[in-house]
């Protein structure tokens, strides 16, 4: 479903977007609670430089995500 939500929200609002951000960011930790680890922190990695390029390296949204990612590569 996130995937499904995830290409909705690219279509319209754009891939670098902060609410398709938000949706792939959950997508990323779907895949690392399912042990795909490997596809989560490229998800992760993904998701950080745009939010980092988009929102900068200091908002609370890029913060989060390199957080996620960090528990993903523990």
């Amino acid at each position: 479903l996130l995937e499904q939500v995830r290409a909705a929200q690219e279509r319209k609002l754009g891939a670098d977007h902060p609410d398709t951000l938000t949706t792939l960011n959950n997508l990323a930790l779907a895949k690392k609670d399912a042990g795909k680890l490997p596809e989560a922190i490229t998800l992760y990695e993904q998701v950080r430089a745009a939010q980092e390029r988009k929102l900068g390296a200091d908002h609370h949204d890029t913060l989060n995500t390199l957080n996620n990612l960090a528990l993903a590569y523990w």
